[in-house]
């Protein structure tokens, strides 16, 4: 319930914008998906507690990380909604997408490793491909298009 007292703590969609650097259309976006929270005032304008700004630059970086929305959506979820995300609450998360970020590091090295040996051809069928095709594994499953995953 937005209350006169919690009221002037709250901000605009436009103070939002502006203090975390993200589009209101962003904004509203990420409200669409459940990653943000507002309240409707008597205008029915959108007003945010301020510990939305907290929660949109965890966002921002998860992002920039390359974390999908839906991943950082169930993150998300593990926080209380009364309260901006702590230390340690991000210590918690980025543990979480540590993981997936150092084996999504791991197969970067490896295609730059092995970018060389590639002509860039397309035939996914090429016996030396490192790439796609290592040791023509997918020659084994017959004609077509087929896609291989970057071995470990």
């Amino acid at each position: 319930m937005v209350t006169a007292e919690n009221l002037h703590r709250q901000l605009t969609v436009g103070e939002v914008a502006a203090r975390s650097g993200v589009a209101v259309t962003a904004l509203h976006f990420y409200e669409s998906k459940g990653l943000i929270k507002s309240q409707r005032n008597a205008g029915n304008q959108r007003r945010y507690p301020r510990e939305v700004l907290r929660r949109v630059a965890l966002i921002k970086v998860a992002q920039r990380l390359g974390i999908p929305l839906a991943e950082i959506g169930e993150a998300l979820k593990q926080l209380p909604d009364n309260r901006a995300p702590t230390a340690a609450d991000w210590k918690v998360l980025s543990e979480q997408w540590r993981r997936e970020l150092d084996e999504r590091i791991n197969q970067l090295m490896l295609l730059r490793d092995r970018l060389t040996g590639c002509i860039g051809c397309g035939c996914l069928s090429m016996e030396a491909c490192p790439l796609r095709n290592q040791g023509d594994v997918l020659g084994e499953q017959g004609p077509g298009a087929h896609f291989l995953d970057v071995p470990d």
